[in-house]
């Protein structure tokens, strides 16, 4: 008999994507049009995300230049843009909106790589929560025989420590993009 690790290799694999999304929105100094993710515009009274009322796009390394899809949204964006906690200024010339990314300070820089392990370890928590639910489901598991429940929790460490390490790959890799501007 096997223990069948399908549900948790999913939401292990759920905290490694939702870690990416978080890490995505983190702003490096270079123009990247993940960062408006999480904005969201009032649109004809509803809430909706930026991407959806315009095109975003990146002529140059520092620049975002967002180009509504109805005109009439273009005093929403720069308004959106300026409640967000992105702490950039939109500038506008009544068509588009242009959004320039300054350079970050060794000291900003520092302080995003402190936010990358951050969420770094709330992904890695997710992941050992998820072990921690498989493991309890095995020891409840009566009926499983002990060589198969060790087996079990073999597979379960195994597959937790996997998605840990890629966690920290992924965190590596936003730390060496934020420290190497």
């Amino acid at each position: 008999m096997t223990f069948d690790l399908t549900n948790a290799k999913e939401r292990m694999k759920g905290a490694q994507e939702a870690l990416q999304r978080e890490l995505a929105s983190i702003r490096t100094g270079r123009a990247n049009p993940n960062i408006l993710n999480r904005v969201e515009v009032e649109y004809y009274g509803a809430m909706t995300p930026l991407n959806q009322v315009a095109s975003i796009s990146v002529p140059e390394a520092r620049i975002l230049l967002i180009t509504p899809f109805d005109k009439s949204a273009l005093e929403a964006i720069v308004h959106a843009i300026n409640l967000s906690d992105l702490g950039l200024n939109p500038a506008s010339d009544g068509n588009i909106v242009r959004l320039a990314i300054p350079q970050m300070t060794e000291e900003r820089r520092k302080e995003l790589a402190k936010e990358v392990k951050a969420e770094a370890e709330k992904a890695k928590v997710s992941v050992r929560n998820v072990r921690r639910d498989i493991m309890d489901d095995i020891k409840k598991d009566k009926d499983m025989p002990e060589d198969d429940a060790r087996k079990a929790e073999d597979q379960t460490q195994k597959l937790t420590d996997e998605n840990i390490k890629a966690i920290d790959e992924i965190a590596a890799e936003k730390e060496k993009e934020l420290l190497t501007i």
